[in-house]
């Protein structure tokens, strides 16, 4: 009886354990501003945050402000991996996309071979739309759990 009492306790925590899931985001910023003077990259954070730090409840009857900890906020060790802009001097460059398809895709392989399975994609593109339109990014973040 004692066995089958550690049997089933062993098996409870290894479901428990198992059903615990972790994400990490990978986010590829790339650059549509004309003539190619924008910045595109590949960005992945290497620390953790705990958003509760940051969180904080405001509520009408509550006028205080809290301290900005836009400095405790910001994370300082993540991997910057170069992209290049989707335009140049000639207008848009085909071959820049693929190139940056080929190090994305790259990324992806990396990260399935670590364990992680790409679970979600979303994507974005801001721009300033005003004359000139001088502007604008694709933002693009691949969201992974294990």
């Amino acid at each position: 009886m004692k066995k089958l009492v550690f049997v089933a306790f062993i098996i409870c925590c290894t479901t428990l354990e198992l059903s615990a899931q972790q994400f990490k985001i990978i986010t590829s910023v790339e650059s549509i501003v004309p003539n190619g003077l924008g910045r595109s990259r590949l960005i992945s954070a290497n620390e953790d945050k705990d958003y509760k730090e940051f969180t904080s409840t405001q509520t009408e009857e509550d006028n205080t402000r809290n301290k900005s900890k836009r400095d405790e906020i910001r994370v300082k060790d993540f991997d910057e991996t170069k992209l290049l802009n989707f335009y140049n001097i000639g207008g848009i460059r085909f071959q820049n996309i693929a190139a940056n398809d080929a190090i994305i895709s790259s990324k992806i392989n990396a990260m399935i071979q670590e364990g992680w399975e790409l679970a979600f994609v979303t994507s974005a593109v801001e721009s300033e739309g005003g004359k000139g339109d001088g502007q604008g990014i694709f933002i693009t973040r691949y969201i992974f759990k294990k």
